[in-house]
Parts: C-alpha cells; structure tokens; sequence
C-alpha cells in the first residue's frame, strides 16, 4: 500500500460539512420535537455528539444521542447500544457514521431499528465513499467522492486520535 495521503478535508471544512449537515437534518425534520441521533461507534459516535450540540445550538429541539456498537466482522449482526432502543419509538432517528463504504454498517445499524415502529430513520455521514455493495445511502453527508477500491479513507478526530481532525485519502 502507498504511503501517500492525500487531504479530503481539514479541521475547519470537517467543521463547516458538520455544521451544514445539522442545519440540514433540522430543515428536514422541523415538525419533529424529538430527534434521535444514533452514533456508530467510535467515530461515527463522535460525530454523532458533534451534531448533537450543533443541534442544540441552533434549534429547541431534544435530542436524544445513543451509542451503537456493531461487530462489523461478523456475519450476521452482533450489537449493543448504551440506552434501550425503545427510546426512539416513534421518532425520527439519525444513524450516524464517520464514512459510507460498502453499506454493510449502516445496514447492520438500521437492523437494530427493524422492530422498532419509528418516525423515520434518516443517514448522516462525514464522507460517502459511493462504494455500496447494499441498498444503502447517505440522506446527509459532507462530501461524496468516488475512489477505487484500493485506496482507504481514514478519519482522524481529536477525541480518538489525539491528532488535529483531518480526512485523508490513503
């Protein structure tokens, strides 16, 4: 593999895509009072507190924030969240994710949901990778870029990394 990195987005754009994403997830979803953010971990759960309190900033709304933990080896799905699902009965719920690659995530994540009779189930990710091997997509995201298959989109935010955020191209 190439040791080449190329930047996507730096500190600031990660920022203002975050920004522009919570202002979209409200216009989309003005008549809600509650909304629930549903943040895969690690990093998906990460950006998932980001927009939470973007949210919050810029609206009245509640918002309810769950941490979904997925087995993302395994073959059939294999997760946990921190507070019970039924929370989100008939609400609108926003699966959070730091990068769409294949589906296979988002798809496990909208699993947990499967008996759960919700408003709505919306998507939000940093970057969509367009490499979908299931009927996913992302209802919100920063940037969409088509790769090949080789290369890898790492994510690095301060929480995890200890590292300046940044997207890079691998």
């Amino acid at each position: 593999m190439s040791s080449k990195k190329t930047l996507i987005l730096n500190k600031e754009q990660i920022q203002q895509k975050s920004i522009r994403i919570a202002y979209q997830i409200l216009e989309d979803n003005f008549e809600e009072e509650t909304l629930v953010m549903v943040g895969i971990a690690d990093r998906g759960y990460i950006f998932a507190q980001r927009l939470k309190a973007i949210l919050e900033e810029i609206s009245t709304k509640h918002i309810e924030l769950i941490k979904l933990t997925i087995d993302k080896n395994a073959r059939t799905l294999k997760a946990s969240t921190d507070l019970d699902i039924s929370i989100a009965s008939n609400k609108t719920v926003i699966l959070v994710d730091d990068v769409l690659n294949s589906g296979r995530t988002i798809a496990y994540g909208i699993g947990v949901f499967l008996n759960v009779s919700l408003s709505k189930m919306r998507t939000a990710v940093l970057i969509d990778r367009s490499h979908h091997q299931f009927p996913v997509f992302s209802d919100y995201y920063g940037v969409k870029l088509s790769t090949i298959l080789k290369e890898h989109i790492e994510v690095v935010l301060q929480e995890t990394d200890g590292q300046e955020d940044a997207a890079w191209l691998v």
